[in-house]
């Protein structure tokens, strides 16, 4: 029977032994121990990682993973199927809302950066200057887009304990970074800010849809990552920031100094 030590697993799943030892932590890969402690997987473990990746391209949760795991190891694959559908099935509808978010929220700043657009009161701000806006956006407004972010201190911290591992790899990793390098050749200044780094682009309404869209992909991928994107009239600014161990990672992919 085929073995593999954890770096032998790593080299043939293309995953990180990060991500390999993450997901043995999380309940989704199993291994044995050597005589000498060390790590050894099965020749099972290669078509068992490849499941999870495609289940993660999904969007699918460790959670809802776990249990697709459960029901593949009973080798019926009808079944798999009839667990994966309704999952699924809450992906689109969970996408299509989204995308209907996003678009309200820009047609709303879109709306708001045309108003202030046009020529300033004289004086004083005021109610009806057009600074202060009190409609909403139709829909839900995404404005916070990082899910480890509630309103209390810890919490807010909470990216800080995240393991330091991206579930991608191969090709979906390197169209992700080069979806980033596309993004990122349009920020007119770059500025190191405590724990990451602060973008400044164009004040552009379709430019703010697009990072948000692939900040959030990215925290699917990479929980470590925390995101902060502000717009105003006059400048659109990404903070990107990651704890102490992922500043390779920052650096290799915002250009941040390690």
């Amino acid at each position: 029977m085929t073995t593999y030590r954890i770096s032998q697993l790593a080299k043939r799943s293309g995953l990180p032994a990060t991500t390999l030892r993450f997901y043995e932590t999380a309940g989704l890969l199993s291994a044995e121990r050597t005589a000498s402690g060390y790590r050894v997987y099965g020749e099972d473990a290669v078509e068992r990682l490849a499941f999870i990746s495609s289940a993660k391209l999904l969007g699918l949760a460790l959670e809802e993973i776990r249990e697709l795991l459960s029901v593949r190891e009973e080798g019926v694959c009808a079944s798999v199927r009839a667990r994966i559908l309704p999952l699924v099935a809450d992906r689109i509808q969970d996408t299509d809302g989204r995308i209907a978010e996003l678009r309200a929220f820009s047609g709303h700043l879109a709306a708001v950066h045309a108003a202030l657009s046009g020529p300033a009161p004289k004086g004083a701000c005021g109610p009806d200057c057009g600074c202060t806006t009190t409609t909403q956006a139709a829909g839900p407004v995404p404005v916070t887009l990082s899910p480890t972010r509630p309103a209390s201190r810890p919490q807010e911290e909470a990216w800080r304990d995240a393991p330091v591992a991206c579930t991608l790899a191969g090709a979906e990793l390197g169209k992700r970074t080069e979806q980033w390098r596309t993004l990122l050749a349009k920020a007119d200044q770059h500025e190191e800010i405590d724990d990451g780094m602060q973008l400044s682009f164009p004040p552009d309404t379709g430019l703010a849809g697009q990072l948000a869209a692939l900040a959030a992909a990215e925290q699917g991928c990479c929980a470590f990552f925390d995101f902060t994107l502000h717009l105003t009239p006059d400048a659109l600014q990404l903070s990107v920031r990651a704890p102490e161990s992922a500043a390779r990672m920052l650096a290799d992919l915002f250009g941040a100094t390690p």
